[in-house]
């Protein structure tokens, strides 16, 4: 008989069929500026020419990482598609720019319509949160590259300010005030040590319920990335802003810093905030040092803005309003580095 594709491992009507299902999620992302329709070879995306006057194009790529590995756990597929959103729109936010559109990149070794559907359409909640057209993207079936049952998934995100509009904390100052937003959990960062403490040492199951957490392991792990983009983006339009940094890998250490200027640092006031439980559990459980946990976790912090001090106050409400939780972490000083 005869050898075809589908033999080989790869189905087209089931890729067919993924992209049926998901069509629906897809569209709920469009807005204006959106020129195509599921199924082209390109997604076409319009720039308001009217609203930018000199538009620079931004863009950031991410993944998800080794959350990934939660989610085969858990057979969880609805939510992950947010962390590979927020991951690409929280980067390109740090230099003022607002997402316009996003593309994703999902690979398994045997499709499955529902379970891709499902990834899209976590995909597509993470868009419509950031605000931006989930305009494209590729499915690909790679039979004998990946184990059954796992995938994984990128995202590419693109978005525009203005050239003079662009924050790239160059205005920094000794004295600005840092203020930090709160992160909905670990984020998409130190599960490969958050896994090796948690399944490995102390030998839990995602099902196992943990008085400190509230909920299951599950659900802490699971908890999707927040997206700052609407919030950032309004205060953005009424007061000035010096420098972002959105702390992902690395942390607050090494992530804060990158967005200040050679020669200054940052002053953190360790009790200005309460670290989540998770990280605690993580420090005690793992014995890992105080240095290593704020290198590799976000210790509860997502995002941080540097704002010239006379302005704190006034950011911290606007903040507020816009269902914030702002926490004044601390200032811009003198020399290199972070102190804690």
């Amino acid at each position: 008989m005869a050898d075809t594709y589908k033999k080989a491992g790869v189905d087209i009507d089931a890729g067919n069929e993924a992209v049926r299902l998901m069509g629906t999620a897809v569209r709920s992302t469009f807005r204006p500026g959106v020129l195509s329709e599921l199924g082209g070879f390109g997604g076409l995306f319009a720039l308001d020419t009217h609203k930018y006057k000199e538009p620079v194009l931004v863009s950031g790529a991410d993944g998800v990482g080794t959350k990934l590995k939660i989610a085969f756990m858990a057979d969880k597929h609805d939510t992950i598609g947010q962390d590979a959103v927020a991951m690409c729109v929280n980067d390109i936010l740090v230099q003022g720019a607002e997402p316009l559109f996003f593309l994703d990149y999902l690979a398994m070794g045997r499709l499955e319509p529902v379970k891709v559907a499902k990834i899209v359409g976590g995909v597509a909640t993470g868009c419509r949160l950031a605000g931006c057209a989930l305009l494209g993207g590729e499915t690909a079936e790679m039979p004998g590259f990946y184990p059954d049952g796992e995938y994984d998934l990128a995202g590419f995100a693109v978005g525009a300010v203005d050239r003079q509009k662009i924050i790239n904390g160059s205005g920094s100052q000794a004295g600005d005030s840092l203020i930090g937003l709160p992160a909905s959990g670990l984020h998409s960062n130190g599960f490969s040590l958050a896994r090796k403490i948690f399944f490995e040492s102390a030998r839990w199951s995602l099902d196992s319920y943990i008085a400190e957490l509230g909920k299951t392991l599950g659900e802490e792990l699971l908890t999707p990335t927040k997206i700052y983009v609407r919030p950032v983006l309004g205060l953005l339009e009424k007061i000035g802003v010096r420098g972002m940094a959105h702390i992902t890998g690395g942390g607050l250490l090494e992530n804060v810093p990158r967005c200040l200027p050679p020669g200054l640092g940052v002053s953190l006031k360790r009790q200005a905030w309460t670290v989540p439980p998770v990280f605690a559990l993580l420090q005690r459980l793992g014995d890992v040092a105080e240095d290593e946990m704020f290198r590799t976790f976000n210790m509860g912090i997502g995002f941080v803005l540097v704002i010239a001090k006379d302005d704190a106050d006034r950011a911290m409400t606007l903040l507020r309003a816009a269902g914030e939780a702002p926490l004044l972490l601390g200032e811009v000083v003198e020399g290199e580095g972070v102190r804690l």
